[in-house]
């Protein structure tokens, strides 16, 4: 049987944010602004940012915000590097009952956002929490824009069917196999572990005694722990996710260049832990069907921009013009990862590395 810890159906229960960052002072101080400006408890919610080693201002923004912060903001080192390492880091001093996993380039939307995010662990059997959607504001570049509708960042996953977010292209927050019952402010939602959608990150709160519970090691890799987690459940004590009606801001702070970067770095870095073995969620036991539909969308252009008009009708917006190039962009970086992983997999390095 799973733990929740002392404070399992608290209606406040103790909160800490865990943030990674890496030279982040272009999103780090509107992200922690609209953390500090959330209606909770000062003695309830704690920050703690795992810093990699910032160059920029990053760490001057943090001080600042932090001056001024009714909540406690702790930095700790981050050896490592990357945001997967950051997390881990982060956990280890982490204090709260739960654990709320926001990027440095989040911004959660509303000061009563954590308190929507925590009401659906009132139900003692909600282990976890995440919004349903990524928050669309007319006045974000083109990218974050695009993001947002599509409901994801990987336009991959729209034909995986593992995104995670509502998409205005399916007008579907998932295609993965689930069982739903919606409770007015969330979805309570059984997964099947085998075929998981890419949730654990971009606002996510789960039981610090649950992710104790997972062998996370050095890193701490979103959607292993929810396979691992589901794998040590008991079949007849359902473990429920609560998609809650809300959403995150994920900016995007970068051109094509950037999204192209973020792309290569996904793909090394998945080739370069799954041959270390510290991957466990078996990603190649699914999804190939999506991925040759993925390829010939790419190569015939057609569907691509049928997606587009179906996105458009919903949500007009020039970003939709973004979609195809994003679709060949990431068809270039993961089959170029692909042939290079052939002859060993290297992590893509962080020098350098900004918002």
């Amino acid at each position: 049987m799973l733990e929740r810890g002392e404070e399992r159906g608290s209606a406040e229960p103790t909160v800490t944010v865990v943030i990674p960052t890496l030279n982040s002072a272009k999103t780090m101080k509107s992200c922690l602004e609209s953390i500090t400006a959330q209606e909770y408890p000062a003695d309830k919610l704690d920050i703690v940012i795992a810093d990699a080693g910032s160059t920029d201002s990053t760490i001057e923004i943090i001080e600042s915000v932090g001056a001024e912060s009714k909540f406690p903001i702790t930095v700790v080192p981050n050896p490592l590097k990357t945001g997967e390492a950051g997390k881990a880091a982060g956990l280890k001093s982490a204090k709260g009952a739960v654990i709320a996993l926001i990027d440095s380039d989040n911004i959660l939307f509303g000061s009563d956002w954590l308190k929507r995010m925590v009401e659906p662990f009132g139900d003692k059997r909600v282990v976890a929490s995440e919004p349903i959607e990524y928050t669309y504001r007319k006045g974000d570049g083109y990218i974050t824009r695009y993001c947002a509708l599509i409901g994801m960042n990987d336009p991959l996953c729209l034909f995986l069917g593992n995104y995670d977010r509502y998409s205005a292209i399916t007008g579907l927050w998932t295609e993965m196999p689930h069982k739903a019952d919606d409770r007015g402010g969330y979805l309570a939602v059984e997964f099947d572990k085998e075929r998981l959608p890419t949730i654990g990150a971009n606002g996510f709160l789960i039981y610090r005694s649950v992710l104790e519970s997972c062998d996370t090691g050095e890193y701490l890799f979103d959607i292993d722990v929810i396979y691992e987690l589901l794998d040590k459940a008991i079949p007849s004590e359902p473990v429920l996710f609560a998609k809650v009606k809300t959403g995150i801001i994920h900016i995007f702070s970068g051109d094509v260049k950037t999204f192209a970067r973020k792309q290569r770095r996904r793909i090394r870095d998945y080739q370069y832990y799954n041959k270390l073995g510290v991957r466990k969620y078996p990603w190649k036991s699914h999804g190939r069907r999506g991925l040759v539909r993925f390829m010939l969308s790419c190569v015939t252009v057609v569907p691509l921009l049928l997606q587009s008009l179906r996105g458009f009708m919903r949500v007009p917006d020039s970003a939709w013009l973004f979609h195809a190039v994003a679709c060949w962009v990431t068809l270039y970086e993961y089959g170029l990862g692909t042939i290079s992983g052939l002859f060993g997999a290297k992590e893509l390095t962080r020098e350098g590395w900004k918002q």
